[in-house]
């Protein structure tokens, strides 16, 4: 950098005409955008991803790119500080469903039964008058409540979940996207355009967690096409949630998402509720099961700790 703060290196920009199309219905067009990109050539994707990113836009399903053109000009900005912030007490989210007695988590599955191995009454006759204890049993599947899937869930020789570490699973940097209002249960790849997810806990807010617990939940929930758990793969999630039955389509036997990321080591966390509370960056997802050697699923109690800083409701990407 110059004294002055500008940069004596050039700057590149694309210059491009674009079509979006949007899940929920619609259109948008452009001719001669521009946008400052790193280098001097950059793939179509990428263009639309930063495209969606600097517009802010939400729910879209195709974007194309047609008569792109690179250019190289004197850069002319200047390097401005960032300005600091003044941070207060972080509020901890409830993201888990509560297990209880006879839950219903997904179609078929048996619901838990808890029941005391113990009783408080039963204990008086072991301990010393006066002093009582409960030991709980719990008898369920373990894909009950809100749950974490590891790659053993689908592949033999897949970590489970004594072999997955820590740092895939406890305060991850999080990011919300949000679905709600759209006319497809397909989410497809264009949908995380607008959001940076590399290094982050993708949640995907569907808001099909409102019928957790009754009949409606079971059937015709939103989920996440195989191409938008590759486009997620690719870009580097670390770990993807959903507020819904299923992160795949249940229709059929195939579950490509499942497939997708579990063989690329990234976690599934399932039936979560709350995301509406969380603003859409700005805030660490936490999601870890017990230390239980030879599973590949296990109910979590799942949390997000949010900056202060943070805007409260969910917006555009970011």
């Amino acid at each position: 950098m110059s004294e002055s703060g500008t940069s004596d290196r050039p700057e590149h920009r694309v210059e491009f005409d674009f079509q979006i199309d949007f899940s929920n219905g619609g259109g948008l067009q452009g001719q001669g955008f521009r946008l400052d990109i790193p280098g001097d050539d950059i793939a179509d994707t990428d263009i639309a991803a930063r495209l969606v990113r600097e517009l802010g836009l939400l729910m879209v399903g195709e974007v194309r790119i047609t008569s792109r053109t690179i250019l190289t000009e004197p850069h002319r900005r200047r390097s401005t500080p960032d300005a600091g912030a003044v941070h207060g007490s972080p509020r901890l989210i409830e993201l888990s469903h509560v297990l209880r007695d006879g839950l219903v988590t997904y179609p078929g599955l048996p619901a838990p039964v808890i029941t005391d191995h113990l009783s408080f009454a039963d204990s008086r006759s072991v301990y010393a008058p006066g002093t009582g204890f409960r030991i709980g049993r719990i008898d369920m599947v373990a894909n009950t409540g809100t749950y974490l899937d590891t790659p053993a869930h689908r592949y033999p020789a897949g970590s489970d979940l004594a072999g997955v570490g820590l740092e895939r699973l406890v305060d991850l940097d999080g990011v919300v996207v949000d679905v709600r209002g759209g006319h497809e249960r397909a989410i497809g790849p264009g949908t995380f355009l607008a959001y940076a997810v590399a290094g982050r806990a993708v949640l995907v807010l569907t808001g099909w967690a409102r019928h957790f617990g009754t009949p409606a939940y079971l059937d015709g929930h939103p989920f996440l096409t195989g191409a938008a758990a590759s486009a997620l793969t690719e870009a580097g999630a670390a770990l993807v949630g959903i507020d819904s039955l299923n992160i795949d389509d249940i229709a059929g036997g195939e579950r490509p998402a499942h497939s997708t990321l579990l063989a690329a080591g990234i976690p599934i966390c399932e039936h979560l509720t709350g995301l509406e509370r969380l603003p859409t960056t700005g805030f660490r997802f936490s999601a870890a099961p017990p230390r239980i050697e030879g599973m590949g699923a296990f109910p979590v109690r799942a949390w997000a700790v949010v900056d202060s800083t943070a805007a409260g409701p969910v917006a555009s990407g970011a």
